[in-house]
């Protein structure tokens, strides 16, 4: 649902969420693989509404990966293997960043992939410490036979709180040192980062992971270049170059609310729409799809677009927390309306636009419905009834001694980790055997 969500708005090309190979490739983990990439209800993959598509694998051993790719290269365009998740459960497993260490491994891996599939293999990968350890390091995995290379500017310790910014110099190298196309990825919070970075790298492509989850209206503004001129521009309708089965409804986003002025003929192409508008219509792309999407992931998705309006209106915002999943099993004596269910959640969403418009219609009588730019950081101020990008908060000021600084990193380390372990526990216990 959110790839279809994202093209509509933009995206080129999406991918898969990461696979695990080694359960995927089990043969008894057939519910695991339903769940994970569904075949039988021939939406995932499926040329008209979920093409172009790249299936990303973790896992360190070939031929699982092998395997498991197999099963799914009629689905797919490629399959990407991802060595650049940082996360503490990736660390456990040996897979994703934690790969990069073993470079014999890896290197049999994509030529494992590449030497017996009959798509293309990819791999995306975070950048080491120095320029000339990430170059050589790119240009095993060309050798190896990946055919496109994804590079995060962040190392595998640039995570969290402790993210920063990518270091675009280093993809910049990897992009003059290969002969394949290169994607770019971070520091990318606004469509017009997508130039800046592109000239910057000189890359062929971008990816964006956080901010196309904060504001999938990010890559709207693209939309544009479908148009042959400024005047078709006026009357263009980015909905009707969309593919879309007769399940998947009309594209509400591309209807302004009422006031909302984004700026005469751009206004169905900026990357700041509604975000009750942008939560409605990712609610009904789910509905309306065979293919179920986990409960989890639905609420996750909507807290992260409508944080802005979540941020003013926290009552709203726990009561989307307290609705369980639909296949929860209802609790006898709760009232009906918190057993759980879309209309529930539909329910919230519409609430949240009507205070959002509202307030929006005051902030325009008193002339500050606008997006102003802050003159010090440069930051645009969006209304926070509009999609935008989240800023991460500055990691602690730094401790008086290392012993104290220690002491934070392992704190912050154990908190994410015991959130990892509580996730994975959650998505075991959901996924049948």
């Amino acid at each position: 649902a959110w790839r279809i969500f994202s093209r509509r708005h933009g995206a080129h090309i999406a991918y898969t969420p990461m696979i695990n190979s080694k359960h995927y490739s089990a043969v008894k983990n057939k519910g695991f693989r339903e769940a994970n990439f569904s075949i039988l209800n021939k939406e995932e993959g499926n040329p008209k509404i979920d093409r172009p598509l790249i299936v990303q694998f973790c896992g360190n051993d070939p031929d699982q990966l092998l395997k498991s790719a197999k099963l799914l290269e009629d689905h797919c365009d490629a399959v990407d293997l991802n060595l650049g998740c940082p996360q503490d459960i990736a660390k456990r497993g040996n897979y994703g960043a934690f790969l990069q260490d073993d470079w014999d491994l890896i290197y049999r891996i994509i030529n494992t992939l590449h030497l017996n599939l009959k798509i293309p293999v990819t791999a995306k990968f975070r950048v080491f410490p120095t320029v000339e350890r990430t170059v050589e390091y790119a240009k095993m995995l060309e050798r190896a036979g990946a055919q496109i290379l994804t590079c995060h500017g962040r190392t595998r310790e640039q995570r969290g709180v402790l993210a920063g910014l990518a270091d675009w110099s280093k993809i910049k190298a990897v992009k003059e040192a290969v002969s394949v196309p290169v994607f770019a990825n971070g520091n990318i919070l606004y469509f017009s980062d997508v130039a800046a970075c592109l000239e910057a790298t000189g890359a062929d492509a971008i990816m964006s992971a956080e901010g196309n989850l904060y504001n999938p209206a990010i890559f709207r503004p693209g939309l544009l270049s479908l148009a042959n001129s400024e005047e078709k521009a006026a009357d263009f309708n980015p909905s009707e170059h969309e593919p879309q089965p007769e399940c998947i409804p009309d594209n509400p986003s591309t209807k302004t609310s009422p006031g909302l002025d984004m700026g005469g003929t751009t206004k169905f192409l900026s990357e700041h729409l509604p975000i009750a508008d942008l939560a409605l219509e990712y609610l009904e792309i789910v509905k309306q799809l065979k293919t179920p999407t986990e409960w989890s992931a639905i609420k996750g998705h909507l807290f992260k677009v409508l944080r802005p309006g979540f941020v003013k209106h926290t009552d709203l915002r726990d009561r989307l927390g307290k609705i369980p999943s639909p296949k929860a099993k209802p609790i006898v004596d709760e009232p009906v309306e918190q057993k759980g269910g879309f209309d529930q959640a539909e329910g919230i969403v519409q609430e949240l636009k009507e205070r959002l418009e509202n307030e929006m219609l005051e902030a325009e009588k008193e002339g500050k419905a606008g997006i102003k730019v802050d003159p010090e950081t440069g930051r645009r101020i969006i209304p926070h009834w509009l999609s935008q990008p989240y800023f991460r908060p500055p990691p602690p000021p730094p401790p008086p001694n290392k012993r104290s600084k220690k002491d934070i990193r392992e704190y912050l380390d154990a908190r994410k980790e015991e959130k990892e372990r509580e996730t994975q526990e959650a998505s075991d216990k959901a996924a049948p055997l």
